[in-house]
């Protein structure tokens, strides 16, 4: 679908915009969403493509969120990877910095506090959902269920441990498999 046609970098838009507004946490709050639009609804990429491309956005420097603009230049080439940044980025955060710049006035309010507190259990439950949604369109099958779920409760064990021990105990692993 490269090529930069109108009705795709439309449909970019009237994907990745209204996914702005509720990716509390980040791009990985809304990943699953992302990745059913990209396979499913709109077949802007392969499950293996929007896996590559999810993989890509996390090596890469800079956001983790690059992966909406990797999947418009996929969808609708530099014109399709612009649409699609703008509208996950800009959204967001014209609304974070006026939020911002009144949340403030408000610390201390018994309402101020209930919300922050009542916000962290739905960013979780949207990055668990994310992580899945990833684990499912991989190819590694079931090691790559174990290594993760193994991570999880190792980061949820300690939780102040560097990733780097992590991914080090993963990639021995996955070396020590066959194929």
């Amino acid at each position: 679908m490269r090529g930069g046609s109108g009705d795709a970098i439309l449909a970019l838009v009237l994907v990745f915009m209204p996914l702005s507004l509720v990716s509390f946490g980040g791009g990985n709050a809304v990943l699953a969403a992302i990745a059913q639009q990209s396979v499913a609804v709109h077949h802007w990429t392969s499950a293996r493509q929007f896996a590559d491309l999810f993989a890509l956005s996390r090596a890469a420097p800079g956001p983790g969120s690059m992966l909406a603009a990797l999947i418009g230049w996929q969808a609708a080439g530099i014109a399709g990877a612009a649409a699609a940044a703008v509208a996950f980025h800009l959204p967001s955060a014209v609304i974070v910095y006026a939020a911002g710049r009144l949340w403030g006035r408000w610390r201390g309010a018994a309402w101020h506090a209930a919300i922050e507190r009542g916000l962290a259990p739905v960013a979780g439950g949207l990055f668990l959902a994310g992580g899945v949604a990833v684990l499912r369109l991989s190819p590694g099958g079931w090691p790559q269920w174990a290594a993760a779920l193994a991570a999880t409760i190792v980061l949820l064990r300690w939780p102040r441990l560097h990733p780097v021990p992590l991914l080090l105990a993963a990639a021995g692993l996955f070396a020590l498999l066959p194929g």
